[in-house]
């Protein structure tokens, strides 16, 4: 299914290299038009705040979907849980606190973060020789919480703040590290995660400093601050220093330990040992924890703790800048505005280029797919693109276009329809004067001293309209030619093709009626023209009383050539492609109610340049021209050719289905070798019975049965419907 989609684009961007067709500009005018008033649209809901929810679901869910990172050796965790709490009213002894600091320093580590609420405690890391490596916390003061100060015997510069950020929905997905208060104790300005993360790189000679942009950078490692409307972000509160918190998997993102464990010598000294210990407690009685993107998923808790926060930010900062692991960027506004708006067009030209519903679906979820699968790679290498604005922009925009399609199909079956009436109108007008007699012998004198000799036209030298020059003649007849022609008048002289209709007689009376029955024709064909399966109408005028069509020239050779009696019969991917090319442009000429009336082998043409079939040969025209039964074909009859035209258009009442007849005879006859008026009819349903000289799989037997019904009723009704049961087929 991919395949056909993938080809039936490719189809149309060969259309798009023929020559320029003002509806072709049109049509990318109005997607051009249409995409652009969808982005704004899209950009303005995207200002009101109205996508963000969305956006920051599918965040989470990449960030949940990443492969999982090895942990963090630097650090080490020691929690406090309730089992180490045990009767402790919420908090540990100062003595407890004092023992736990005393013994990690006995393992040499390089840097200690406490997170635990030492506000009281007056005698914080008594006995020690050494404090300079402890960093504590403070909290400031917010709506409905007070200031929680630092410990009082340590000074602020060996203090960090521990406030966290949480967007509307509670998750933390930010990093708060750099802000500033008015509170009289909370003073510091560092976050106790970037005062660890600064603390310990100093150790290993990295300094912390902040350019003319005051951007913050430790060493070369720059971290840009996040802004309002970064990301999937849309006018947040960006105050202080923010970025955002690049998660490693909570699973296994460092190593732990418990209070417990530590006190009771069960700890391996080496897991201490130049490390960042960061000490804080995991007991839900205490605190219950944050909401982060990993809260979702059941693998993981809904809660995480704050020391886990703090440890988290921490080792994105250290990670960032020993092992370059990326920080997660967005792009620029403007660049997000084109990207959305790239999507749009996407859409647009899906909708316009495949039209039809479910065909557009499914290149519609391949693109939403392809959307995602771009996005996901991207964020692997830390790149956050919007997802939610760029897929809306790609669904309105293919919806606006296919809904501004089918209003230019009604638009253009409602022209159609009314030429058409004008066309039966004037076949019975032709029909009445081919009719007269009284006229018959001056009618043929008219017309063979008018008639220009064929032999000149054929000799390059003659040029029609003032521009076609004839080059070679394709076919002739006593009542026209058609001819390949140069097009002198355009850079290159592209070849094309040129019709040659000679009315049956030149009177005044007969013309009129015949110039109306070809400009009639001519409009359809104009319309039907710009189908990628069906020549391009380039040009029609009417010179010394013959009319003339000219078309886009289609390289190739007639379906008829592989059909013909000396080639083996086809197999049945032959015919199940054969059938699907013919029966997509079917679907768009019947959805301008136009029927072709004479589909056969000789009517199709395989393009050399790309394999495509293009259907030729349209036109109503041929009613101006009597018909013999001298032809050299099999005799036609009311345009029909008899063994692939069906029994109501015989009785000169073609309709829809009268097409999807002609095309499964050829279907028949590639699949068993035989011409079509050679199998013979049911005699008791009138159905030809084809089967006992084909092997082929019952179920493209029953949709071909069903295509050639005798009754009309009996038959597919529309080409789409056929098309439908055949995909069945292959999938």
């Amino acid at each position: 299914m991919i395949k056909r989609l993938l080809q039936q684009l490719r189809l149309s961007l060969v259309k798009d290299k023929l020559p320029q067709d003002a509806a072709v500009k049109n049509w990318l005018q109005a997607i051009f038009v249409t995409s652009v008033g969808v982005t704004i649209l899209v950009l303005g809901v995207r200002h009101l705040r109205w996508l963000q929810p969305w956006e920051l679901s599918a965040y989470d869910q990449m960030l949940r979907l990443r492969p999982q990172e090895a942990p963090d050796p630097r650090i080490l965790l020691v929690t406090v849980t309730e089992e180490d709490l045990g009767s402790e009213d919420f908090s540990l002894p100062d003595n407890t606190i004092n023992q736990l600091l005393a013994k990690l320093q006995s393992y040499q580590p390089r840097l200690i973060g406490l997170s635990i609420d030492r506000s009281k405690q007056k005698n914080l890391g008594s006995g020690l020789k050494n404090r300079d490596n402890i960093i504590t916390y403070c909290t400031f003061s917010s709506m409905g919480s007070p200031e929680i100060p630092p410990p009082l015997n340590f000074p602020i510069d060996r203090v960090g703040f521990s406030d966290v950020i949480a967007d509307n929905d509670g998750v933390i997905r930010r990093s708060l590290l750099f802000a500033g208060s008015s509170d009289r104790k909370c003073t510091t300005q560092f976050s106790f995660a970037a005062l660890l993360a600064i603390k310990y790189l100093e150790k290993q000679g990295f300094e912390y400093n902040f350019n003319n942009e005051e951007h913050f950078y430790i060493g070369k490692t720059k971290f840009p601050p996040l802004l309002e409307n970064s990301g999937g972000y849309q006018n947040i509160d960006a105050k202080g220093y923010q970025i955002l918190l690049n998660y490693r998997n909570p699973s296994n993102f460092a190593r732990q330990v418990t209070l417990t464990q530590l006190l009771q010598n069960r700890v391996d000294s080496s897991w201490v040992k130049d490390r960042l210990v960061i000490i804080g407690t995991t007991a839900r009685s205490v605190h219950p924890g944050f909401y982060t993107p990993y809260s979702a998923s059941p693998q993981h808790p809904p809660r995480m703790p704050a020391v886990f926060i703090h440890a988290q930010v921490a080792s994105e900062i250290i990670s960032t800048v020993l092992d370059g692991r990326p920080l997660i960027w967005y792009l620029s506004n403007w660049m997000e505005a084109v990207w959305i708006w790239g999507w749009a067009i996407i859409g647009g030209f899906l909708a316009w280029r495949l039209r039809y519903p479910l065909r557009l679906g499914l290149a519609g979820g391949i693109s939403l797919g392809g959307l995602v699968g771009v996005c996901y790679l991207l964020f692997l290498q830390g790149g956050w693109l919007p997802i939610v604005p760029p897929a809306l922009t790609l669904l309105l925009s293919g919806v606006s276009v296919m809904a501004y399609t089918t209003y230019q199909t009604q638009q253009q079956t409602k022209v159609i329809i009314l030429q058409v009436e004008k066309q039966k109108e004037a076949i019975e007008q032709l029909n009445t004067l081919l009719k007269e007699t009284t006229i018959a012998i001056q009618d043929k004198h008219i017309h063979s001293s008018t008639t220009l000799d064929q032999t000149e036209k054929a000799t390059g030298d003659f040029i029609l309209g003032g521009r076609y020059q004839i080059a070679k003649v394709l076919a002739s007849g006593g009542f026209g030619c058609t001819y390949i022609a140069k097009d002198i008048q355009r850079p290159g002289s592209p070849i094309c093709v040129v019709k040659q209709l000679m009315p049956a007689r030149r009177d005044t009376k007969f013309m009129q009626v015949a110039r109306r029955l070809f400009d009639a024709e001519a409009d359809i064909l104009e319309i039907l023209g710009r189908h990628p399966q069906i020549p391009e109408l380039l040009a029609y005028f009417e010179e010394n009383k013959e009319f003339y069509l000219v078309q886009e020239y289609i390289s190739g050779h007639p379906l008829s050539e592989e059909l013909s009696p000396t080639q083996d019969v086809k197999n049945e991917s032959y015919v199940t492609e054969m059938l699907r090319g013919i029966l997509e442009v079917l679907t768009f000429v019947h959805e301008h109610r136009v029927i072709h009336r004479d589909i056969k082998p000789s009517n199709i043409i395989r393009s050399d340049t790309d394999n495509r079939l293009v259907l030729i040969d349209f036109g109503a025209v041929k009613m101006m021209q009597p018909q013999t039964v001298e032809q050299t074909e099999l005799a036609t009859v009311a345009i029909g050719t008899r063994g692939y035209a069906p029994p109501e258009q015989f009785a000169g009442h073609p309709r829809l289905c009268s097409d999807i007849y002609a095309l499964g005879m050829i279907a028949i006859q590639a699949i068993t070798g035989v011409p079509p008026h050679e199998l013979q009819p049911n005699p008791e349903t009138g159905t030809v019975e084809w089967r006992h000289q084909a092997q082929t799989n019952e179920t493209l037997a029953a949709i071909l049965d069903k295509m050639v019904r005798y009754h009309f009723s009996d038959r597919y009704q529309s080409a789409a419907e056929v098309l439908q049961d055949l995909n069945k087929i292959t999938g």
